[in-house]
Formats: C-alpha cells, structure tokens, sequence
C-alpha cells in the first residue's frame, strides 16, 4: 500500500510539474493561415450595366454586362484595374448577347438567336428563337434551358423539346442540379421545378419578396434571398427548415451562391460569407469592392471568389501564409513606403488609394509612432540577429537623435523635424519653430505620450541590442531625457520657457486630479517606470531617490495601483479641466499605459514593486479584453505568460488587413452586430469586429468604433500597428518560428 501510495503521490506530483511547465511555456505554433485580401477593377463610365462575371478553366474573366462583353484589365493588390470592352472573339462584338454560363468550366452566351460557344471548336450552336431570350442554364449533355422571364424552351440535341411559361411576376434566374437532373427556376413569388426527364414543371414553394437563390447542401436545399434575410426551403418537404434568418451585415440580399459548402450573399451593402460559428466575413467599402451594391458572386480559380458590383468587379484571393510571411510582408510596405529621415510615418494627400500620389506626412507624435517602430525592429534584432533589422534600428536611433539635437533646449525632444520652408504646408504650423540650422525646422510643444514611448524604446534598445555604439546612444538619451524632467521640477520645458500641455508629472499636477480621473493613475504609473528604466541603465542614484519620494511621499504608487474599475467621469463642479480629460474612456491612454509597463515591471527597483506591478498590469489588461487589441494581449505575456488572451493576440495579428490603405468604412448600419447602451468606454458593440472589417487605427484608437476611414487618402504604416506585437511576441517566445509543414 505504501509504494503504491508513494507511487501515486509521485504521478501527481508529476502532473502538477507537466502542467504547470505546459502553462509556462504555451505557445503560438506559426502554422500558414488563410491570408485574404482583393485585387479591384473598375468600370472606366457610369454607363455600364453589370449582370454576371465568370472565370473558365483557363483562369480567363468575363463579365456579361447589358453593353456587351467586358473583362479585367491590369490590376493587382493595392494596384487597381479596369474594365475594359473584351475583344478576343471579333465577331462577339456584333452580338446582341444578353446572358451567359459557365457550362463544363467553358464559356456559353445567349444572344437573340441562339446558344453559343466559342469552346469545342465553336461546335455549340443552338437556334432558340424565343424573342426576348434572357436567362441561360445548362443542364446534363448539352441541354439548355433558355427563357425571357415568362416563357421556357428546353433543349436538347440541339433541338427544342419542352416549352413551358409561368404566370404572375417574370423569373429572376435558374439553377442546375445536376445529381438529380432538375432545373429550378425562381420568381419573386415562386419556386418552379422543371424535370427534363419527364417534360414537366411543377410549382414546388411560393412567398414573397423572392430576389435571389442557390442549391445547397448536395441539393438537399434552396436558399432563398429576400428583400430581409434569407430562408432555407428543404427540397424533400418543401418546407422552410428553421426560421427566416435576417439577422445580417445587410438584409436586402441581391446574390447567393454556395461555394465549397460556405455560402456567399450579396447585397445592397456589401457581400458576406456566413461561416461555421454563425457569424459573418464581411466584405464592404473599397478596401474589398469597387462598388456597394452586389450584382453577382461565382467561383473563380485557385479558392478566388468572384464579386461583381455596380461599379466593377473584385477578385477576392484566398492564400496561405505563416505570421512571419506575413511580418516579411509588412516589413517590405514600412522601407518601401513609410520611413521619413528615419522615422515610421503615414502616407497622407493620396488620391483615392494611388500610393504614388502621397506624401510623407510630419506628425505630433513622429517620435512616438517611431519608439513603436523601433521597437519592433529592436526585439526583431535579438530574435533573428538580422543585419537588416539591427541596420533599421540605427537608422531610426539616428532620428530620435536629433529630435533632441535640432532643438536649443538640452534633454527636451521635439516632435518632429522637417526642412525649412514648407511650415506653412505642414499640420500645425503655429507649433513649428526654426531650428539654428538655417535648412531645417523643429516641432515643439512635445506631449507625454513622446516621452513615455522613448524611453520605452530606450529601454529595450539598450537591453536587447548588442551593439555598442547603438546601446550607449540609446542610454544616453534616456539619461538626456529623464536629467531635464528631474532638472525642471518634473516638466517638459519648451523653447518659451514654460512646460508644455501635456509633459507634466508634478505632484500639484498629479494629484489636482480627482482619483477617478484616469491621468491622476496614468502620469504616476509613466513617471515611475521612466525613473525605474534611468536608473536600471545609468545607475544614477538620483533616479531611484526621486521614484521613492513620488510612491512614497506624494502617493505615485497609491496612483498607479488604483484599480481600473474606479475609473470614471469626475463628478459635476469639479475643475473643467479634470472633467474634460474624463468625459470618456480615452485610448491614448492605453497605449502609453502599455508602453510603460515594459519599464514599471521588468525593470522594478524590487520584488516586492515588482508584484504589485504586476497586479496593476494584469487589472488593466482585464479592462482591456473585450477589445482584443493583439499589442496590449502580448505586453502581459511579460507578466503572465500563463494567463493572457494568446488566442485573442493571434486572432488580431492573423486578421488585420494586408491593405492597410484608410478607405471609409461603415458597420453602423449592420443587422448581425448587438449595439448595447452608451458607456464611459464607448464600447458600442457586445463583441468587437475583425480587424479587416474595421477602418484602418493604430493601438491608440477605440477598436469599437463602427465607422471611420477618410476614402483611401492615406496609408497607415504597419510598423508600429502590427510589426512591434508580433516581434514582442516572437521575442517573449510566445508566437513561434514558422513551422515547416
């Protein structure tokens, strides 16, 4: 009994041992994932009418419109095309053609005379003599069902064989099933059968308000959509299985199709792909489609889904690739497209999503958006040892450099830097002062949000990157930078003299604010991981005396340690200022929260702050989850790598789009999303949206803010959007290598 007993004991222990070593080390295994994104092609006039758009075996596009043949012309991602008249076949051009099909993965027209093909040497060739002929479906062995709303011919051997027709309103298409050899034909009211074996057709269901339909599931269904929704008709009972369903991104559907058992709607806002959870992949707004109302969806090839619009037609590509592919992607668009002097900057003044007609554009916060940058590139470098990585990293340190260079003021970063002349055409022109250099200006009235990103960005730098040079540059800015806050009684001091807005860490300043108000909790957690990263790097005492006296003295640590939950408005007839800063959940806050936490935790003066952090860290981040923001999941895998949404981290980073163009974007309309009650974090929704079906933000923006975009004026850049969670989260070991499948 006692060895079986010690025995037991031993396995338990074991167990526990297992587990809690699986716990420590979960990790994303980078298994490729369908990457989505769409190549567009507009109509070159408003004259066009579109019908339909097929792909055949050989990969060529067409599309039937009511002016004659059309196909694609030029056009790649973020590269779009055009619609121009298809010439291939000469003598098409003098047809009057008015429907066409996909028939054995080969192109068939319907014109006024007959059923034709320039596929099998042109041999198909069926006179149909029904004036007004409209619709066209192939059926088994070259038959044809042809109709002009009302009447039917069927044809088979080239001959007619059936003619039927239908009263009340006209039919709006036709489908095959060709497992069980029956046309069906849809009207806005009905649904006809018409078995060819037997010469017959039968009314098989009837509603209203009929607009579009599809087989399903082997045949075993009809989906049918409507002006609301959509309904499923079951084929053997012909009897609606479960209930209409309308709860959709849009409900007025004007297309469905089911490919490789997903189905795909149209409608007069978008498209969308139901999926297997219930929910939706929506494709609205021009990063996917060239138009908003949906014509028609087919099948094209290699897993490409084919949606026409009424103003032109998108090719939606589905490929497979790993989070680093993806990372090699991105790293191509941030040199290619995005680094001003050094820094990581957005694409601004672009006509329509032309990249080529943009500009680099200066920024309040070019120092802050580059910290991220940098950043990223940083942890890069310590994962990889990239040369290319490690030559970024200089160059961007090179940037931050003379933020503090171009300037009179010692230790004082200015926001940014441009050459002299164009003040007037740059943002803010009033902040913009001329520097000594008689070619360059510089950009004053620096914020907190600068500062708390460069020593972030500092501190990882003169940690993970060994190279000598770029560590003691990083450190000595650090020092330069903290030196001027300490100096000048815990401000920014400007070029006036005075401290700027936002670069104030004063106690009166700090604590003036009611404890609810978030910067009283924010300046406090900011200040300290500052001193706590000085004096990690310099050990210069004066750094951790000062954090001390803040926590101590004047309660920083109190501050900082207030949990998220008392967080609020300030109460009426408190000073304006506090209740301005707390009108609403402010999400710049987030970010330099966030950016903070690497120092507050990883270089806490002891174990004891160290475990406080931690708790303060892990309050927030719970605040945070409903937002799945993929930077703030991956910042608390370096406090708790055993407890932190990597599922969320993978879903944001595998998600957001490769078009990182800002197109307008609206969901607010949506029927398949629950608004719930306005609140002080402005979450408008029950569940956040993918981040491809939202417009284009950086981490400092509300994730649940339905609208937004500026039509394709600017392009974002992915450095410091995605390139820094997922190099954190290559360098945390919490996202792996890419697997080799």
């Amino acid at each position: 009994m006692k060895k079986q007993f010690k025995l037991s004991v031993f396995f338990y222990t074991l167990m526990i041992i297992s587990s809690h070593l699986a716990a420590q080390t979960a990790v994303h295994k980078d298994r490729p994932f369908v990457q989505e994104y769409s190549i567009k092609y507009f109509t070159p006039d408003e004259g066009l009418t579109m019908k339909k758009a097929f792909m055949d075996r050989n990969g060529t596009l067409q599309v039937i419109t009511k002016e004659g043949l059309y196909r694609p012309h030029n056009g790649a991602f973020l590269y779009p095309g055009t619609m121009v008249a298809d010439r291939t076949y000469l003598p098409m051009k003098d047809k009057s053609l008015s429907d066409m099909d996909v028939y054995e993965d080969q192109f068939v027209y319907l014109d006024d005379h007959a059923v034709l093909s320039n596929a099998w040497a042109g041999s198909l060739f069926i006179d149909h003599a029904l004036s007004g002929a409209h619709l066209l479906k192939g059926g088994k062995g070259f038959s044809f069902l042809v109709s002009d709303g009302s009447r039917f011919h069927y044809y088979a051997d080239s001959s007619l064989v059936w003619e039927g027709a239908v009263t009340g309103s006209e039919a709006l298409d036709l489908v095959f099933d060709d497992t069980k050899n029956i046309f069906y034909i849809l009207t806005q009211e009905k649904i006809y059968a018409f078995f060819p074996s037997e010469r017959s057709m039968t009314e098989i269901y009837s509603g209203k308000d009929f607009t579009c339909f599809d087989l399903a599931r082997g045949g075993r269904q009809i989906v049918i959509g409507t002006k609301d929704g959509y309904m499923r008709l079951d084929i053997a009972s012909g009897k609606i299985s479960g209930q209409k369903d309308n709860r959709l991104p849009w409900p007025v559907l004007t297309a469905v199709k089911e490919i490789d058992d997903h189905l795909w709607f149209g409608s007069e806002k978008g498209a969308f792909m139901l999926k297997d959870d219930g929910g939706f992949n929506y494709y609205h707004g021009e990063r996917w489609l060239p138009g908003e109302e949906v014509v028609h969806i087919s099948k094209g090839k290699n897993k490409e889904i084919l949606v026409l619009t009424d103003k032109g037609l998108s090719r939606l590509v589905f490929t497979a690739q790993t989070l680093f592919d993806k990372a090699r992607y991105y790293d191509k668009q941030v040199r290619e497209r995005h680094i001003r002097y050094g820094f990581n900057a957005s694409l601004v003044g672009m006509e329509k999503g032309n990249f080529n007609t943009g500009r680099l554009g200066d920024s309040d916060n070019d120092g802050l958006w580059t910290s991220m940058y940098l950043g990223g590139e940083a942890f890069r470098y310590a994962v990889t040892g990239s040369d290319e990585a490690l030559q970024n990293v200089r160059e961007s340190l090179d940037a931050m450099e003379r933020l503090y260079t171009v300037n009179p003021i010692h230790g004082f970063p200015s926001r940014s830097f441009a050459r002299r002349g164009y003040i007037e055409k740059l943002s803010d022109p009033e902040r913009w002062q001329h520097a000594s250099h008689p070619e360059w200006d510089w950009k004053a009235t620096t914020s907190s949000d600068e500062a708390i990103g460069h020593v972030f960005v500092f501190g990882v730098i003169a940690e993970l990157v060994d190279d000598q040079e770029i560590k003691e540059k990083a450190i000595r800015l650090l020092d330069e930078l903290m030196q001027h806050i300490v100096d000048n009684d815990w401000y920014l001091i400007d070029y006036d003299g005075k401290p700027t807005l936002w670069g104030k860490w004063h106690p009166d300043y700090v604590n003036g604010f009611p404890t609810m108000v978030g910067d009283r909790k924010l300046n406090s957690s900011n200040i300290v991981a500052m001193l706590q990263t000085a004096y990690h790097f310099t050990q210069k005492e004066i750094y951790k005396k000062k954090a001390f006296m803040l926590m101590e003295e004047h309660g920083y640590l109190e501050n900082l340690m207030r949990p998220m939950e008392e967080i609020g408005k300030a109460e009426e007839g408190t000073d304006q200022w506090a209740e301005m800063l707390s009108e609403a959940w402010n999400h710049s806050d987030d970010e330099m929260y966030f950016l903070g936490y690497w120092g507050l935790y990883r270089y806490a003066f002891n174990d004891t702050l160290k475990a406080k952090y931690k708790e303060a860290i892990i309050d927030h981040w719970e605040a945070e989850r409903p937002e799945k923001d993929g930077l703030w999941n991956i910042f608390t895998a370096l406090v708790a790598p055993d407890n932190f949404d990597l599922e969320e981290a993978i879903w944001y980073l595998q998600e957001y789009p490769l078009d990182l163009i800002n197109w307008t974007v609206r969901n607010s309309h949506r029927k398949d999303i629950e608004i719930i009650a306005p609140n002080f974090r402005r979450q408008s929704t029950k569940e956040v949206l993918p981040p491809d079906e939202l417009a284009i933000r950086r981490h400092n923006a509300n994730r649940f803010d339905l609208d937004g975009g500026n039509d394709g004026r600017a392009e974002s850049s992915a450095g410091d959007i995605w390139l820094l969670p997922y190099w954190m989260g290559r360098y945390l070991e919490v996202i792996s290598e890419p697997v080799q499948e």
